[in-house]
């Protein structure tokens, strides 16, 4: 162990020698730490796959390092990247780094010149500062897709996430065009250990679909903003819509089955408590691209919405 730490040492100190020499800038975390940081950085460690690692690569930006999760076989992957980006471990550069918590020896190894992680990260903040300056982002307090606008401050990728921004108000602008929003309501739901577990805005299906003006039931929007419930599995008819939606984990090899199973489980014959599953107006699709922070995942919703509402007789709810 003595020689891990020296060895951990002897590389923290290149790190430190490598950045020393990179004209740098002061930046205060999410944690109220100043840190001086590379105003260009080349060696980016990211201790997130989802809420960081992701983000990363659609503004352009390849982490040398990255946390990650690992299959039932210990064959690690960047959560829902592949499906996402197209990028993951075994087609890129990026190493694995460790999951929950993160290799702190296998993050030092990388010599990276800045590393960013998040509250949800485990591995201990000093140790990571001792190898690179580290950045500590909280993406539930920023929101998901505000982190992509610290990330693209830090990596210089602005013009980048401009674009994105730009398409994703196309995609927008084109549902509401072909959809009266407004005069839809619409629900996600998730059933989880027999109860139901609630977001007032569900991931990146719930921007879209708040974004694009659609309305909500009025117990989804007692939820805070920001914040999730869990709610008894005999509320159910309080969450119904036009066009109610569920999601399935494809990451972990779940099919539709699973989430409609989960609702059986929590309420048999859930369905026939549901306006929008007796008129076949339910509709499941997989939570990667409905909970994740990605502009792509943005542009799946969009279409999604659009083929399944956009021209379509549907039954409204009773008002």
């Amino acid at each position: 162990m003595f020689k891990q730490l020296v060895a951990a040492g002897i590389l923290a100190l290149a790190g430190l020698t490598a950045v020393s020499a990179q004209e740098t800038r002061s930046f205060t975390d999410d944690t109220g730490r100043t840190v001086e940081i590379p105003t260009k950085p080349l060696r980016i460690v990211s201790l997130h796959d989802l809420s960081l690692t992701v983000p990363l690569i659609e503004l352009g930006v390849f982490p040398l390092g990255s946390h990650g999760r690992t299959t039932p076989e210990n064959v690690p992957f960047i959560r829902s990247s592949k499906v996402l980006t197209g990028v993951d471990f075994d087609n890129s550069d990026i190493k694995f780094v460790g999951n929950l918590p993160a290799d702190v020896e296998a993050v030092a190894a990388l010599e990276p010149d800045l590393i960013l992680t998040t509250p949800w990260q485990k591995a201990d903040v000093e140790q990571l500062q001792a190898i690179a300056p580290t950045v500590v982002l909280d993406d539930d307090g920023r929101g998901a897709f505000a982190i992509f606008d610290v990330l693209a401050e830090l990596t210089g990728t602005q013009e980048r996430l401009a674009v994105l921004k730009t398409r994703y108000e196309g995609q927008i602008a084109q549902i509401k065009r072909l959809i009266d929003t407004g005069s839809i309501s619409a629900s996600v739901i998730q059933a989880n250990d027999g109860k139901l577990y609630i977001e007032h805005t569900y991931g990146t299906l719930g921007k879209v679909l708040r974004d694009a003006g659609f309305t909500f039931p009025a117990k989804i929007e007692e939820i805070p903003v920001g914040e999730s419930a869990e709610f008894s599995a005999e509320t159910l008819p309080e969450f119904d819509a036009d066009f109610v939606f569920a999601t399935y984990r494809t990451d972990t090899l779940q099919t539709p089955a699973d989430a409609i199973g989960a609702l059986e489980t929590a309420m048999p014959n859930f369905c026939e408590f549901l306006h929008a599953c007796r008129e076949n107006q339910f509709i499941v699709i997989p939570r990667e691209e409905a909970s994740a922070a990605s502009y792509y995942a943005l542009g799946a919703i969009s279409y999604m919405l659009i083929s399944n509402i956009s021209g379509r007789d549907f039954v409204p709810m009773p008002r």
